[in-house]
Parts: structure tokens; C-alpha cells; sequence
């Protein structure tokens, strides 16, 4: 069964999950699916924690369940439906992780300063992305490529570039934890805002939500 980005027009996200439970699929390979036939993004697998150890199998990782592994190839955007399962199912328990800097880059902020910023974005009419949550309490704001490097110019255009904000841009080399994952054995990383299919997994200028999240990440530093 071919499934690629641009039959999105005719298959939904219920679709291809049914797709999966009838194939006795884990949420996992459903979601590998979702993210490169409809989304257009890589998927990387990723290590996982067991015991308090990283199922990497070095010894003293640095991030014990929190990195691609680095045998693993990547699931490319554009796959069939077919290959997105075959190549996941090459990696049993694997967490599904996504490269930042091709697609995307991510803007990070304390969780509670992240929802405030989204129900204002909401209510502004401004174009927001995916925004996921992870279990150490980040919103992770997923804006156009090249944003993280961008993010300096814009705070210090801004008149924030004095100001100690809670705010960091993930670029190029980065991955992250994506729904339904388990992130480092401290829980799973949920969607605040998932892409949906009225504007698919597109992405806005880093520019269009710097503001507000440096506004709400002062507020949040200040106590207010």
C-alpha cells in the first residue's frame, strides 16, 4: 500500500491509524507513518531507558534515553505507508525522535510560560505549529527552519537581548522526543497543539512567535 505526502488530500490521520491496529502495528509505527507520509518530516529511532540505563549500551551516556541511536538509519520523509513500518519494525522499542534544522526548528520554553503563549497566539490569529510538551516541563514550539539561529537577532531586535529569558532555539543537529515517545524513562511527550490536517505539519517564521514568548517567558521569570 503506497502512502505519500501528497495523498494527504484523501487519507486521514484515522484512516492511517486504523490502517495500523487492523495490522497489529504499536502506536509508534503508526505515528513513524503519520510524521513522514503526511507531515513530510524524518523520523530517527531513538535510544530508550530500562532500569536506569540507556538501552544504547554505553556506559555513562551522557543523555540515557534521550538521543537518536547512532546505528540506526532514519526513516525518510515520503515513504510508503509499507517501508514507514518495515524499516520502524527494524528497531523494536525504539523512541521516535525527529531531526530539527531540515523541516523545523524548535523554540523551547518552560511549559506553563508555553501554554499562556499558545492561548495568546490563539487569540491573536497568529499561525502557530505543532507544539509538543515534554515529561521535564518544555513547550516546544516548532517554527521554520532556520529560526533557532535566528532566535539572537530577533530578542535583541525585540529589546529582549538584556533580559535573562527562559527561551532556547533547537537548530540543526538537534532531535527531539516526539508523541507517543517515552522521553529518558520520565514519561511520555504529548502534543499541546498537534498538526492537523487543515494546515498539515506546516510551520511559521520563528519571527511571527518570538514576541509573545519572550513576553510570557519575562512574565513567568518576574513571578507576574
Amino acid at each position: 500500500m503506497g502512502f505519500t505526502i501528497g495523498s494527504t488530500r484523501t487519507r486521514t490521520i484515522r484512516d492511517l491509524r486504523s490502517v495500523a491496529r487492523r495490522r497489529g502495528r504499536s502506536p509508534e509505527c503508526a505515528a513513524v507513518a503519520e510524521y513522514t507520509g503526511l507531515w513530510g518530516w524524518d523520523v530517527v529511532p531513538g535510544a530508550r531507558t530500562a532500569a536506569g540505563a540507556c538501552s544504547c549500551g554505553r556506559a555513562g551516556c551522557p543523555e540515557p534515553g534521550a538521543h537518536p541511536l547512532d546505528f540506526a538509519a532514519p526513516v525518510r520523509a515520503g515513504v510508503t505507508l509499507d517501508e514507514a513500518y518495515r524499516a520502524w519494525a527494524a528497531y523494536p522499542g525504539a523512541a521516535v525522535m525527529l531531526p530539527v534544522g531540515r523541516a523545523f526548528d524548535v523554540i523551547e520554553v518552560g511549559e506553563a510560560a508555553g501554554r499562556s503563549a499558545l492561548v495568546r497566539m490563539e487569540r491573536m490569529g497568529l499561525p502557530v505549529g505543532p507544539v509538543t510538551v515534554t515529561p521535564e516541563g518544555r513547550a516546544q514550539f516548532f517554527v521554520a527552519a532556520g529560526g533557532a539561529a535566528e532566535l539572537p537577532r530577533l530578542l535583541y531586535r525585540m529589546a529582549w537581548e538584556d533580559t535573562a529569558l527562559d527561551l532556547r532555539g533547537l537548530g540543526i543537529g538537534a532531535c527531539v522526543t516526539a508523541p507517543p515517545s517515552d522521553r529518558a524513562g520520565r514519561g511520555v511527550v504529548r502534543w499541546l497543539r498537534a498538526p492537523g490536517l487543515d494546515a498539515g505539519g506546516a510551520v511559521p517564521a520563528a519571527r511571527l512567535l518570538v514576541g509573545t514568548l519572550a513576553y510570557v517567558a519575562h512574565r513567568a521569570r518576574a513571578g507576574i
